[in-house]
C-alpha cells in the first residue's frame, strides 16, 4: 500500500455542497481492477476516478492522461461528472495540457476533450444513440413516477454510454413535484430521466430547464447532476427542435442541491457540456 494524493471534487457548482461529489485518487499506478472496485465501493459515492498515465496509443492520440471510472458496482465506460471533477483536480495539481484551452482524456469510451474557459469546464458529449421506446414501459414508468399520460409531451430512449429514457414533461412544476417509487423503478430495470425546457430556455443568465435523474437500478435513487443525462436530453431535444441550441440547466433542488449545467451545440454540430467545480477535501488516502 502506498500514500496516493486524493481529492473530492463537487461538480457543476462553484459552492461546496450544492453539486454532484466525485472522489479522485490522482496516482492510481499499480491499484489492481480490485483495490479500485474496493475503494469505489468504500468511499460509497457515485462515482470514484482514478488517474493514471494514457497507454500509448492513447498517447499517440494526444490524451493527456487516462481515467478509470467506477461506481460501487463496477466500472463505467464514462461519465459526466467525474470527467469534469477529475479535469478540475489534474488541473488544481498543476498540469497542463498539450493543446491550449483543451484537455484529452482517455477513458474506457475511448478520447473525450474537455475544453477550459476560465474557471468553466465543457466536455464534448459522446455520441448518443437513440430510439423509440417499448409501447409497454412508458406507461409502467410513468406510473412509478406518478405522472398522468397528459403530462408526458415525449419519450426517447437515449444512449451515450448510460441508457436512460427520457421524458419531456409539461411543467417545470410537474419535474419538481414527482415523488417516484423507487421500489418499482428499480423492479423495471431502467434509469429515468426527466426535463422541462421554459419559454425562456435561450436566455442562458438563468436557468429555463430542469432536469431530474432517476437511477433506482444503479442503486441511486435519484442522482444531484448528472452530466451524460443531460448530454443525451440536449442531443435529443435540439435535434428535434424542442430546446434551443444553447441554454442553462437546473438540477438538484429536490435533493438541496442547485447544481447548474450549461449546455451549448456549436457551429459544428458538437454538442458541449460545462459547469463549474470546486474542491471540498484533499489529502492523501492508503491504497
Amino acid at each position: 500500500m502506498h500514500q496516493r494524493p486524493f481529492k473530492q471534487i463537487d461538480v457543476f457548482s462553484d459552492r461546496p455542497g450544492y453539486g454532484n461529489p466525485v472522489a479522485v485518487v490522482l496516482d492510481a499506478d499499480g491499484l489492481s481492477d480490485s483495490d479500485m472496485r474496493r475503494f469505489a465501493a468504500w468511499t460509497n459515492l457515485s462515482e470514484t476516478t482514478f488517474l493514471m498515465p494514457p497507454t500509448d496509443a492513447g498517447r499517440a492520440a494526444g490524451a493527456d492522461y487516462r481515467l478509470r471510472i467506477f461506481s460501487p458496482n463496477g466500472e463505467l465506460p464514462f461519465a459526466g461528472h467525474p470527467t469534469m471533477g477529475t479535469c478540475h483536480a489534474w488541473l488544481q495539481a498543476g498540469h497542463r495540457p498539450q493543446q491550449d484551452g483543451m484537455v484529452i482524456q482517455e477513458c474506457a469510451l475511448g478520447l473525450v476533450r474537455i475544453a477550459l474557459s476560465g474557471d468553466t469546464l465543457a466536455f464534448a458529449a459522446p455520441p448518443l444513440k437513440r430510439s423509440a421506446p417499448s409501447p409497454a414501459l412508458v406507461p409502467l414508468i410513468a406510473s412509478a413516477l406518478g405522472l398522468r399520460p397528459q403530462q408526458i409531451l415525449g419519450a426517447q430512449m437515449l444512449d451515450n454510454g448510460p441508457v436512460w429514457l427520457g421524458l419531456l414533461l409539461d411543467s417545470a412544476d410537474t419535474v419538481l413535484g414527482l415523488h417516484p417509487d423507487h421500489a418499482r423503478l428499480k423492479d423495471l430495470g431502467q434509469d429515468v430521466g426527466v426535463i422541462h425546457v421554459g419559454p425562456a430556455a435561450s436566455n442562458t443568465a438563468q436557468p429555463g430547464v430542469v432536469v431530474r435523474a432517476f437511477a433506482a437500478p444503479m442503486g441511486n435513487p435519484e442522482d444531484p447532476v448528472t452530466g451524460t443525462l443531460n448530454a443525451s436530453l440536449a442531443e435529443w431535444l435540439i435535434a428535434d427542435g424542442l430546446a434551443p441550441r444553447s441554454y442553462l440547466v437546473a438540477q438538484g433542488e429536490c435533493l438541496g442541491r442547485a447544481g447548474r449545467v450549461h449546455i451549448r451545440q456549436d457551429d459544428d454540430h458538437q454538442l458541449w457540456v460545462g459547469g463549474r467545480a470546486v474542491t471540498c477535501i484533499e489529502g492523501t488516502v492508503l491504497l
